[in-house]
């Protein structure tokens, strides 16, 4: 049987000076260094047999596709169910103002975190990624697929295809910015899960956009 990869990339660093969850907001952009994460993560696919490159809809995604799919002159692609999960803090400071955990008015939103309760539940995440994920890996049967999307909604799908519980400490997310989460296939069935950190020598003194609370 074939083998195919689908390559899971995160996205690069996000100009966000107000340090919001901004979620599924329009208009976040890479900053510099997101941009020399995006290349680097490019030369690190460069070698790799590409097939085709799709994205999150979202501009900080596109921009981290685009030198991916310029190295194998292909274009990008953009499905929407790689986007961001639904949040309903997004736009909001975490821990400030009206995203408070300690303002009683916002209890429910905090009341199941298995679920979560706060935004999009994690099954529907792994739900959508799964079915562009198996869409990505029978177009490119036999070579290799690119999307790139953002950190839970590949945590989950990971979690998920390694038969773990998808609630879990956002702490602890093996999925830092421009990883690559890769699911290699032999025909239909997944046989492994490699990780790569290609900008690791950037990632000294980023900030996670999440804070990392909720998503």
């Amino acid at each position: 049987m074939t083998t195919t990869i689908v390559h899971l990339v995160r996205h690069g660093e996000v100009h966000n000076p107000g340090k919001i969850l901004y979620g599924r907001l329009p208009g976040y952009r890479l900053t510099e260094r997101g941009q020399a994460m995006a290349r680097l993560v490019a030369d690190h696919l460069a070698e790799a047999d590409i097939a085709l490159v799709r994205s999150s809809p979202l501009l900080r995604a596109q921009q981290t596709a685009a030198p991916i799919a310029a190295v194998h002159t292909l274009p990008v692609s953009h499905d929407q169910r790689l986007t961001e999960a639904l949040n309903h803090f997004e736009g909001h400071r975490m821990g400030h103002g009206q995203a408070r955990l300690t303002d009683p008015r916002n209890w429910r939103w905090f009341a199941n975190p298995f679920r979560p309760s706060w935004g999009e539940p994690y099954v529907e995440q792994v739900r959508r990624v799964t079915a562009a994920v198996h869409e990505a890996r029978a177009e490119a049967e036999g070579r290799e697929a690119v999307l790139v999307l953002h950190q839970l909604p590949i945590w989950v799908t990971r979690r998920s295809a390694e038969r773990r519980p998808l609630w879990h400490d956002p702490r602890r997310r093996q999925c830092s910015l421009c990883s690559v989460t890769s699911l290699r296939f032999v025909g239909p069935h997944l046989a492994g899960i490699p990780y790569a950190e290609p900008a690791a020598t950037l990632l000294a003194g980023t900030v996670d956009a999440t804070g990392g609370r909720l998503t």
